[in-house]
């Protein structure tokens, strides 16, 4: 890696969890400035404008979040473990600043369409992560039939969204854990 691509990446690095927390809009060139002690030259050297930062700094995100759940459901043997790790990475907050999905998904819907196709993906990605534990166990008759897939995986991940919100807004973890054990409790429900 060259130096410029090392400035770049330490940039993005940077100003990612500060964008998540504040926003694209709340976040300022300065905070950026201060938090990479970088002069504006400096961050312009390496990016066409604070919204290409903001793209780079979602993308870091949501790999690093797909990263860690992609982890602990390999860790897992059976899809009830696979299950449990995926749902521990969110109840441990793990997601200091929130989760970049509904931070940037949230303030993308109506003003950044590539950030929102992004978060889109993310989207579809985080709910196949958990559409394919449900088939995992179907494949591997730990889980019956009857349980469908896409939609344990819909209801699943919004809910976890949601519950996400709530921690973040209400300031403790009580909707969090009433739905990670309704998550829990349903997937069990279908265990064989």
């Amino acid at each position: 890696m060259s130096k410029a691509e090392r400035t770049r990446q330490f940039i993005i690095e940077t100003s990612a969890p500060i964008i998540n927390k504040k926003g694209m809009a709340g976040t300022s060139l300065t905070d950026i400035m201060e938090a990479t002690k970088l002069a504006k030259g400096g961050i312009y050297g390496n990016f066409e404008s604070k919204d290409e930062i903001c793209k780079e700094a979602y993308s870091y995100l949501s790999s690093s979040l797909a990263e860690k759940l992609n982890q602990a459901v390999i860790e897992g043997k059976t899809a009830g473990e696979k299950l449990d790790n995926l749902l521990d990475v969110y109840e441990n907050k793990s997601l200091s600043g929130g989760c970049p999905i509904l931070n940037f998904g949230v303030e993308a819907d109506d003003t950044h369409p590539e950030i929102k196709e992004r978060v889109m993906k993310s989207i579809l990605s985080a709910k196949g992560r958990i559409t394919s534990i449900a088939q995992f166990g179907i494949d591997n008759n730990e889980v019956s039939a009857d349980i469908n897939p896409p939609i344990f995986g819909t209801k699943a991940f919004t809910m976890i969204e949601g519950a996400i919100l709530c921690r973040r807004i209400m300031d403790n973890d009580e909707i969090m854990q009433i739905i990670i054990e309704s998550i829990k409790k349903e997937f069990e429900s279908y265990l064989i």
